[in-house]
């Protein structure tokens, strides 16, 4: 861990090399000035060198000087070096989120990963920053302070060097201690985080049930459980002090016990034994940079734990080493015997996250299915829900991975394809549109952030979005609220709908894009999902049945399996499970 963690120190090493060099400076000024102190009571104050001395406290307090401009060199230039380290470990970690598969977010919170983004980074922040600042000041205060120690009376400096192992021993201890129970706190945290997200964005959702009262109570078993887990941390905290404290305490005692006894038998002076209280009071700031090290670390190395284990997640679907760049010119798809299960490599086995069980999510989806689709037309997936018709349009973009058999897009297996190319083909507009929480402009220009704002506005007018956004306060510049809560359902669509055009990809789904809306809603975005199909491959997975009669295929997808293929009056006529279906919807 601490070499990962030392890797992200080189860009940086510069600042850091600074910082170590200001500890190096303190600690040695530390131990300068009981040997000046000696110096002044054995030789200047008693020959009467009375110039020489005070020149001596000049230079004295000018060293003090320069250590306090060190302490503020570590403090500022410390805290920089601190925070372009959380921003490159934060950058990398953010990237490899964005590389990790669906199947990863699938089986993780958002509040959860947002804490591994924020808390642990910070943890991991103050280790990088004060950690080897505060151990260097510690060992280098120490050692030297002992070797001076020896050399003015090796026995008094034994009772020194004993108490210190002891004192050592005794930190060590709690520290595991206070390690244990820092990442209980933090996976404590992460939970809360989870929970606090979630009901934040289910607070319509409650305010509609009126269940403030229910999610106040689930609330409050969490922040309980939160104390519990803070309880411990403290507890061992507590115990660590109280012991450092003690210490820190109980060795000045014992100097002066032991000097005073020295002194009596006629074996030490009072400038000697001044000096060693000088050395001893020297040693109070090293330990408590220690135990702030040893806390510091603690906190460190959870975070930097838990950050080592999403890093070390791999993506299943990955990149072959020689993947091709994929340019799509008619759009054809053909799916040949695809069979897909989810986490194939598992075994069957439940999925434990972050220590919780989520189930067995092993079972097959898809079965042996065989699809070809021209390019330019358009193939509707219908079936009951849980079918597999979204997964099987999943697999298109790469997703997820195919357990058995191939998907081909103008012949070429979408696996030998970068992925940002095979993406950059497909567009997708889903039931649940994602809004981001800012302007309309940017929630369009989001399908190519290079679109200039005429092209903006071109795919607004033909999402038939662009009359409403001129309605509004501030038109394109309308903020329109967490996942556009300020919008309709139509609306969002509609400004999903012009992501997409403005994106212009050669293969369209559209899953179940308009099962959400009402009828008149929906009869007025499908003008703008005909203009969106023309010349383009499509594949529509539907629930009314009245939007895909115009398909040139449709499948019925029943277990993972096609059941059914053909035209809406093929499929009629068949008096199949297709037919069933229609009657049904046309029943509602």
């Amino acid at each position: 861990m601490i070499k990962t963690l030392f890797s992200y120190f080189r860009p940086h090493i510069r600042i850091f090399a600074l910082d170590m060099f200001c500890a190096i400076m303190v600690a040695a000024v530390d131990l300068a000035f009981p040997l000046v102190s000696r110096k002044a009571m054995y030789d200047l104050l008693p020959e009467k060198q009375y110039r020489i001395f005070f020149v001596l406290m000049i230079f004295v307090a000018v060293f003090y000087l320069l250590r306090s401009l060190c302490y503020y060199i570590m403090t500022y230039w410390g805290h920089t070096f601190g925070i372009r380290v959380e921003a490159d470990i934060r950058e990398a970690l953010f990237i490899h989120m964005q590389e990790l598969d669906f199947e990863f977010y699938d089986r993780n919170r958002t509040g959860k990963l947002m804490n591994r983004l924020t808390g642990d980074l910070f943890e991991i922040t103050e280790l990088a920053h004060h950690g080897p600042e505060d151990l260097l000041i510690s060992i280098l205060t120490i050692a030297g302070a002992l070797v001076c120690m020896f050399v003015i009376e090796w026995r008094l400096a034994i009772v020194v060097a004993v108490l210190i192992p002891i004192f050592l021993i005794i930190v060590m201890k709690n520290r595991r201690d206070m390690s244990g129970a820092s990442v209980n706190v933090k996976r404590t945290m992460a939970d809360i985080n989870s929970e606090i997200e979630s009901r934040i964005s289910g607070i319509r959702t409650s305010k509609a049930f009126a269940n403030e009262d229910v999610d106040q109570e689930r609330f409050e078993e969490s922040n309980d459980v939160f104390k519990g887990a803070k309880k411990d941390y403290y507890r061992a905290m507590g115990r660590f002090n109280a012991s450092q404290e003690f210490f820190m305490c109980i060795m000045p005692v014992c100097v002066i016990a032991f000097g005073g006894w020295l002194i009596m038998k006629g074996e030490l002076n009072y400038i000697d034994l001044i000096t060693f209280t000088l050395f001893v009071s020297a040693f109070i700031n090293p330990i408590r940079k220690m135990s702030n090290f040893a806390e510091i670390f603690t906190n460190g190395t959870a975070g930097l734990k838990r950050f080592m284990e999403v890093m070390a997640v791999k993506p299943k679907v990955r990149e072959k080493p020689d993947a091709r760049e994929m340019v799509v010119c008619e759009g054809s798809i053909e799916l040949k015997n695809v069979s897909f299960a989810y986490n194939t490599g598992n075994g069957g086995r439940n999925v434990k996250s972050q220590g919780q069980d989520i189930g067995d999510m092993s079972g097959e989806v898809l079965h042996e299915i065989s699809i070809s689709v021209k390019g330019g037309e358009t193939a509707a997936f219908v079936g009951q829900s849980g079918g597999g018709k979204t997964t099987l349009c999943q697999l298109i973009p790469r997703f997820y991975d195919v357990t058995d058999g191939a998907i081909l897009i103008d012949g070429m297996d979408v696996r030998d394809a970068t992925k940002a190319s095979l993406r950059r083909s497909v567009g997708i507009v889903q039931q649940d549109v994602f809004i981001f929480a800012d302007t309309i402009l940017e929630n369009i220009r989001y399908g190519r952030p290079g679109a200039t704002y005429e092209e903006v506005i071109r795919a607004a007018k033909m999402a038939e979005i662009y009359d409403d956004i001129m309605e509004m306060p501030d038109q394109f510049n309308t903020y329109v609220g967490e996942r556009g809560t300020r919008l309709s359902g139509g609306q969002k669509q509609r400004i999903s709908i012009a992501r997409i055009i403005l994106k212009d990809p050669k293969i369209l789904i559209l899953d179940e894009a308009t099962s959400a809306l009402d009828t008149i809603t929906e009869e007025k975005i499908q003008g703008a999902f005909d203009r969106l199909r023309e010349g383009r491959t499509t594949l529509v997975i539907a629930h009314r049945l009245s939007t895909i009669r115009d398909a040139d295929r449709i499948f019925v997808i029943e277990g993972g399996r096609v059941a059914e293929e053909g035209t809406h009056k093929e499929l009629i006529e068949k008096g199949g499970e297709y037919a069933k279906l229609h009657e049904s919807s046309f029943r509602e």
